[in-house]
């Protein structure tokens, strides 16, 4: 019996009739068996973006290829002005971890990948301080410090972003995780990351920014602690948003009691973000994002 491999197919396009007969028409004529389908319609007269979303989990028994299916599919694709891609199911994605002093996100998300928990490849961890050294030795992942110094000016800092370009290249990165990077990423960074960057931070923004926000919630006595996962944009802590969760609270909690609530809500959220995008289960919709759990 030839063995079964398994891919997801993941398109956008103008919402119009005959979308789904033609994708399931398409692998039924690749003799291909969709395993799970999930879809959805931003309807523009219900103020929506007019875009027809889907994800297709399908297998095969004939040796394909993500190349070979891109081929077989571009009329399809072409007839309705799609942007699709085919991905091989469960392929390890190759990430990279910024970080800077707090690692509760970092080492939550590199436990969950030697569990097996998620389905990543860490590269390596990049830093402006050296605080987490130990950690990535403990996973055995290069450290690589790339310092900054406090009130350094934008052209030092984007020297440094090239040398993390220059890195995501050399190791074929398909993600970024920012898992408590605190650094404010440059216009041209950004664009370079489109799509391939999650970021995680408290969601109490645009209240209690700066320097310990767990404080300044505590003095105020906030009753709900959250978090924000999103992707990367120029516009800060403002991209697309694809999870957050919160926990509640009471005037009986310290502020580390705060800070230790914060902080596993953060690992928790980044973590099914990242899990969400490596499954390929995020698209992006314009400001904001479908996420097909």
């Amino acid at each position: 019996m030839p063995s079964t491999v398994e891919f997801v197919l993941t398109l956008s396009c103008p919402d119009t009739k005959g979308i789904v007969q033609a994708v399931s028409k398409f692998l039924l004529d690749t003799d291909c068996n969709i395993i799970e389908s999930q879809q959805f319609g931003d309807v523009a007269s219900h103020g929506g973006s007019g875009t027809f979303f889907m994800r297709v989990h399908f297998e095969s028994d004939a040796a394909l290829e993500v190349a070979t299916l891109e081929e077989r599919f571009h009329a399809v694709g072409a007839r309705f002005a799609m942007a699709a891609r085919f991905h091989v199911f469960g392929a390890k994605m190759r990430v990279l971890f910024l970080v800077s002093k707090h690692g509760h996100c970092l080492n939550d998300l590199m436990f969950r990948a030697q569990a097996g928990l998620l389905n990543v490849e860490p590269v390596g961890i990049v830093s402006n301080h050296r605080d987490l050294a130990d950690l990535a030795a403990r996973y055995d992942l290069p450290f690589h410090h790339l310092p900054l110094a406090t009130g350094a000016g934008s052209d030092i800092k984007r020297a440094q972003e090239e040398r993390i370009e220059t890195l995501i290249a050399a190791e074929r990165v398909e993600l970024v995780v920012l898992a408590r990077y605190m650094q404010i990423l440059s216009e041209p960074f950004c664009r370079m990351l489109e799509g391939r960057a999650i970021n995680i931070h408290h969601s109490f923004l645009p209240s209690f920014k700066g320097a310990r926000p767990y404080a300044q919630a505590h003095r105020h006595g906030v009753k709900l602690i959250g978090a924000t996962a999103h992707y990367v944009t120029a516009a800060l802590d403002e991209g697309p948003i694809i999870e957050q969760d919160i926990e509640r609270v009471d005037h009986s909690l310290s502020v580390a009691d705060m800070t230790a609530v914060g902080r596993d809500v953060e690992a928790l959220v980044l973590a099914r973000a990242v899990r969400w995008h490596v499954e390929h289960r995020v698209l992006v919709n314009g400001m904001k994002t479908v996420v097909f759990r």
